[in-house]
């Protein structure tokens, strides 16, 4: 898959979840006070000095655009309550024409917080200085609609009620935001704010950004990689080498990062370009650093860690689509639930009284960003029976099928309790299929095949998608089916829309019922 090389440079004077988390936290510590820079002592420590207590899985960790949505939608329904309350004062009743002055009032207030900048949350920004930004957005919308409702009172709105809403607006956006500027400083100190990232050479580059992100804690650089690891010192600034470029493909912290930040120096083109083509193949976003100049380090970090971002390979965030997605997954997921509970119990039920063994049927499979889940299906093969570890895939009139399995896998029934994985957030409705891990085509590892295999974890894994509604379903025990699969995964991601999920969802049962020759 061709990759359109662009940079992140530092700007000139003049330009002004799971188990797996588990595993790794249980092997870096506790964090360090902020404040402090790493000491001598720690060296060798393997940690560094801006990793946190626990590492976030990427699909888990937040960002500021999706919270600034989400605050705005509680101050507009408080905003709602405030205004009916008021509405009801000033006219005795609540009708069209008493809440008609509060809706505008709210629209101006809405505004005016936005361009006071009152979501912005910014990594040192005391409370203390929040509400000042909150009370200024006030101030803005008291001036303005002061100016827009001059000569239409008191005919179309009485003074005192309205003052009322002000008021009553401005002492509970003061203790919402108290609860907003507490619930971000306690996320930022889980990392759930807090991008991470890993830099590809132990350059002069990379010594000032990890300088930049130890000033800012705007980024957590969790370690550098470099070829050259005998030649270097085992740390830059604190933050350890962890291996080279081989290393990093298969390092168990990559499902907690980000993105990839290369800072090899400008005129090392060749290398540039070797290690683009090398990185190419992971999930992770991959950004290229160029040194310009001694302009400001904070300002060229916030750069490389906030959006907009230029990509060297990776899909770029859209953290609109994202979270569109999501409520697609929570919305509908909850109403599947509902509907599918009767048929699941039948089912559990059912597989219960067929054979010996659990219900329910786990297994370590690839998410987001290459994190591995556990995923739920019901359970139907012979307990014990598949001693593979989900590396062999099925087969036609596979012995180690049960038989109300055989019936619930040619319906895709057994794949119910994935709701579950969907409705936890590490799986969607629709996405790529998620493939266990280390599976096999032939004798092959099934990830070998294709370079761009990786790329189908850019996007959470799906109960359907847009291979399954192609005839791509079941196995894929020959190199060419394993080729057309990822393709079209990599389609679907290129492609992603909300229409276009509710497209799929559709077109999966009559695909499924018309699908008689899938083994599954």
């Amino acid at each position: 898959m061709p990759v359109a090389v662009r940079r992140v440079t530092e700007p000139s004077q003049a330009d002004t979840s799971g188990r797996a988390a588990t595993d790794v936290a249980a092997q870096i510590g506790p964090e360090p006070p902020e404040s402090l820079p790493p000491p001598e002592s720690s060296r060798t420590d393997r940690r560094g000095p801006m990793r946190p207590p626990v590492l976030t899985p990427t699909r888990s960790r937040l960002t500021g655009w999706t919270l600034g949505v989400i605050f705005r939608v509680f101050d507009a329904l408080a905003l709602v309550l405030i205004g009916l309350a008021a509405a009801a004062m000033a006219a005795g009743d609540i009708t069209p024409a008493s809440v008609a002055p509060f809706a505008v009032g709210a629209i101006v207030l809405v505004w005016s917080l936005a361009t006071a900048r009152a979501y912005g949350f910014r990594q040192r920004e005391g409370l203390g200085r929040h509400l000042v930004k909150v009370a200024a957005g006030f101030g803005i919308a008291a001036l303005g609609l002061e100016l827009l409702l001059l000569g239409f009172r008191p005919a179309v709105i009485a003074p005192r009620p309205f003052a009322i809403w002000l008021a009553g607006s401005l002492a509970a956006f003061y203790a919402l935001h108290t609860v907003w500027w507490l619930m971000v400083r306690r996320w930022r100190g889980k990392g759930r704010l807090t991008p991470n990232i890993v830099v590809v050479g132990a350059t002069a580059n990379a010594e000032r950004l990890i300088q930049a992100a130890l000033r800012s804690r705007e980024a957590a650089v969790l370690g550098v990689f470099d070829d050259r690891v005998g030649r270097i010192p085992p740390n830059i600034s604190g933050v350890p080498v962890l291996g080279d470029t081989s290393a990093m493909l298969d390092h168990r912290i990559m499902p907690y990062v980000d993105k990839i930040v290369i800072t090899v120096p400008q005129n090392a083109q060749a290398r540039v370009r070797q290690l683009i083509e090398r990185l190419g193949v992971l999930p992770n976003q991959v950004m290229l650093f160029i040194d310009q100049g001694a302009a400001s380090r904070d300002a060229t970090l916030s750069r490389i860690t906030e959006a907009p971002l230029a990509p060297v390979s990776g899909e770029p965030s859209d953290e609109r689509r994202a979270l569109v997605k999501r409520i697609e997954d929570i919305v509908i997921g909850s109403l599947a639930l509902l509907i599918a509970a009767p048929v699941m119990l039948l089912i559990a039920l059912a597989i219960k009284l067929d054979s010996p063994g659990p219900i329910f049927f786990r297994q370590r499979r690839h998410g987001f960003n290459s994190e591995v889940i556990l995923v739920w299906k019901f359970r139907s093969m012979r307990h014990g029976a598949d001693t593979s570890g989900g590396t062999r895939q099925i087969r036609f009139d596979d012995d180690r099928v049960t038989r109300v399995g055989r019936i619930i896998r040619r319906t895709s029934l057994d794949e119910l309790p994935q709701i579950f994985n969907v409705l936890k957030g590490e799986m969607s409705l629709v996405g790529p299929r998620p493939h266990a891990v280390g599976m096999r085509t032939g004798s092959t590892e099934s990830a070998k095949l294709v370079a761009e295999y990786a790329h189908r974890n850019r996007m959470k894994p799906g109960m359907t998608g847009w291979a399954a509604i192609h005839g791509s379903r079941g196995p894929v025990d020959t190199p060419e089916l394993v080729r057309r699969r990822v393709a079209l995964d990599i389609e679907y991601i290129e492609r992603q829309s909300l229409l276009l999920d509710l497209y799929i969802m559709a077109m999966t049962i009559p695909c499924l019922i018309g699908d008689e020759k899938t083994v599954r």
